[in-house]
């Protein structure tokens, strides 16, 4: 049995100091490349993936290099077991003081026994976001006010979170839009505080908002939309006052249309589903009209 036992621990051990060099190499790779975007002319040119899921990484180091950023700080939330995060890269390369949030409390305890928490100044949460707690939660964590970097990605009411966060300000948002809303209607999912978007359509693909609802929203809190990654998930936000020079388009100049296929049948199984069907999934679903507070059929 204490055999048995041993093997079991040298199996872990072996299985972290793997994951240990492989982040390593991926750092150390992202370095190089964070130091060649400072080239890029556009947030597609900047693109490169270490931690994010995406080309974000890329993206958010061509913005710190051309923006005057007010404060070394970022909040993410939905950032899971945070292998796979926006910040990461962020935390770790420009050495950020940072705030992660999920709803997860096994995700949180991961992240906590995660070196790279006491390498950094990292605050890991446990809560599942609403319009009611965020605010609370950013202020009691230290990060009201004035922050760098702030990242929404919680599958669901992401439009409805944002619009609610009044005690902190941040000089770029990144948020994730439902590519399949288009670029003209200004929509977005009905708030409902737990929003879970298999249990509100099992194909996982009605949640959070179109990408002009969001153009809206920023407008009204100061922030000129910027672009979004090419993989057509997540746009991106300036603060106005901080632009310099930085080219703004509208929801439909700077539109990407998603190919990644996430649909999943009644069973959970991945259908990769084409463009025409994953509408057809979620055709006639309630949305709300950002713009007149009317539900509608999608």
């Amino acid at each position: 049995m204490m055999k048995y036992v041993e093997k079991i621990k040298n199996i872990f051990s072996t299985v972290r100091q793997i994951k240990t060099q492989n982040h390593d190499l991926r750092f150390q790779i992202g370095t190089l490349l964070a130091k060649n975007s400072r080239k890029a002319q556009s947030l597609r040119e900047a693109e490169f993936k270490v931690f994010s899921q995406f080309g974000d990484d890329g993206i958010i180091q061509f913005l710190l290099n051309r923006l005057a950023i007010s404060a070394d700080k970022f909040v993410e939330f939905g950032v899971e077991n945070y292998e796979e995060s926006n910040t990461r890269f962020l935390l770790m390369f420009n050495n950020w003081r940072g705030l992660v949030i999920d709803g997860s409390e096994s995700n949180i305890t991961y992240i906590k026994n995660d070196p790279l928490y006491w390498r950094h100044d990292l605050t890991a949460v446990n809560s599942f976001i609403t319009v009611e707690n965020i605010n609370q939660i950013l202020a009691d964590n230290g990060f009201s006010g004035r922050i760098g970097v702030l990242s929404i990605d919680i599958d669901g009411n992401d439009y409805w979170v944002w619009q609610a966060i009044t005690v902190a300000e941040a000089d770029i948002v990144i948020i994730e839009y439902n590519s399949l809303f288009g670029p003209d209607r200004s929509i977005t999912v009905p708030y409902k505080a737990d929003f879970n978007r298999i249990m509100a359509h099992y194909s996982g693909l009605y949640f959070g908002a179109s990408l002009q609802a969001l153009c809206d929203l920023g407008v009204k809190k100061g922030y000129a939309f910027v672009g979004c990654n090419n993989a057509g998930n997540n746009a991106y936000f300036v603060k106005k006052s901080l632009l310099n020079g930085l080219a703004t388009h509208s929801a439909q100049e700077g539109y990407i249309n998603a190919r990644f296929r996430e649909a999943r049948n009644i069973h959970g199984d991945l259908t990769f589903a084409n463009k025409k069907d994953r509408l057809k999934e979620i055709a006639g679903m309630p949305v709300i009209d950002c713009n007149t507070g009317i539900i509608e059929p999608f």
